[in-house]
């Protein structure tokens, strides 16, 4: 394969290493004399030594390169008589590095290429290679092979750890994403049955109040009474919103099912705003006996407030009839809406969020015409035993 661009380079600890060693062989191999058997240091001698240092800078970029170039000129001072206690440390440094950072394969050629420079250093050596200088040389081999797998390993596992925690902080941003769209789309939810209904209701009122202005002035007043009202309940409901998004302190508990959002007691309030826009709402309802979470309360009350909605904006008479009862161990909630005349609502937002809430509380849910009416029919279970 070609080699990336600027591959070559090295990393700058390296350039030094490789100066630092140059620096110092040259002036241990001019200045410590050898002795016998050994020639006095000459320039090939010293250009061998400096090779050999310099050769270092590329160790991480060239790794194999290098050990057999060190390996190389380890054998070739034998081969001139120059003693080889200076020329063998760019061989070991070369050896620990190829055990740092290659692969089984590659590890072993480096180990023969060291090996064989070993074994040439023995057979063209004008000293003869006695017990202590074998220990020597099986000692630094060991220490280079096995010090260098051993940095392998650390930084195998420090760069395995080092992608876990990418992955954990990736997957917890993704859930956090995720809790925050839930976030978005219950508020979205929220605020669609609750400005939605109430703009509607508003609507009807005032066209209620304008048709009869002239004629029934006093039901006027009164429907404008009641848009006022049912104006002032959206924007406490938006306001509740906007505390839910932006708390105003820190600390603030701010929570969807507290004091400020409705139940199943504002059935009433909801029927008395349905029948002053002159439409006929029927509920049957047994509060006493029904046992519901607040939660329970409140998506059954957005789900009788999404569906009358639905009956205003699709229809324009015939009665509107709620029951609500309680049915062993779940919560049976029907809304009927006498549609003859009138085509189906087609699905839209406002069925979807009936359904999301519903399933969200471990209920069912259907929708869809019956006979000649539409038929909302929410079933949940009854906990209350649960905030």
């Amino acid at each position: 394969m070609p080699t990336p661009p600027r591959a070559w380079l090295p990393p700058a600890t390296d350039v030094w290493l490789g100066c630092g060693m140059l620096v110092a062989l040259i002036v241990l191999t001019t200045l410590v004399p050898p002795g016998a058997p050994y020639r006095d240091a000459r320039v090939l001698d010293v250009a061998l030594v400096g090779v050999s240092a310099v050769c270092l800078i590329w160790r991480q970029v060239r790794p194999l390169t290098v050990i057999f170039a060190t390996s190389a000129m380890l054998v070739l001072s034998s081969a001139i008589g120059f003693p080889p206690s200076f020329m063998q440390w760019p061989a070991w440094i070369s050896l620990f590095t190829c055990y740092s950072l290659l692969g089984l394969r590659p590890r072993t050629l480096a180990a023969l290429a060291a090996g064989s420079a070993v074994g040439g250093y023995i057979l063209l050596d004008r000293s003869t290679a006695g017990p202590q200088e074998l220990v020597w040389v099986t000692a630094c081999f060991l220490a280079a092979t096995v010090g260098g797998d051993t940095a392998r390993t650390r930084r195998t596992a420090a760069e395995a750890a080092l992608r876990r925690a990418a992955i954990e902080a990736r997957e917890r941003a993704l859930d956090a994403e995720r809790i925050v769209a839930q976030e978005r789309r219950l508020l979205a939810g929220e605020l669609h049955d609750a400005l939605g209904h109430a703009v509607n209701v508003m609507v009807m009122q005032a066209g209620v109040a304008r048709r009869v202005f002239d004629d029934n002035p006093q039901f006027a007043r009164e429907a404008l009474g009641h848009i006022e009202t049912v104006g002032r309940g959206a924007l406490d409901e938006l306001d509740h919103m906007l505390q839910i998004l932006h708390p105003v302190s820190d600390g603030a508990d701010v929570l969807l099912a507290d004091s400020a959002t409705p139940d199943l007691t504002d059935l009433t309030d909801l029927a008395g705003q349905v029948r002053a826009a002159g439409r006929e709402l029927e509920l049957e309802l047994n509060l006493g006996d029904i046992e519901v979470s607040a939660r329970g309360a409140r998506t059954l009350h957005r789900v009788v407030q999404e569906a009358v909605t639905n009956a205003l904006r699709h229809t324009s008479s015939g009665p509107i009839r709620v029951g609500l009862s309680q049915e062993g161990t779940d919560v049976r909630l029907e809304i009927i809406n006498d549609q003859r005349g009138h085509a189906a609502p087609a699905t839209g937002r406002g069925l979807i969020n009936m359904r999301e809430r519903v399933l969200l509380e471990g209920g069912r849910f259907q929708a869809g015409p019956v006979d000649d009416s539409f038929r909302v029919l929410a079933v949940i279970p009854a906990r209350a035993d649960l905030p």
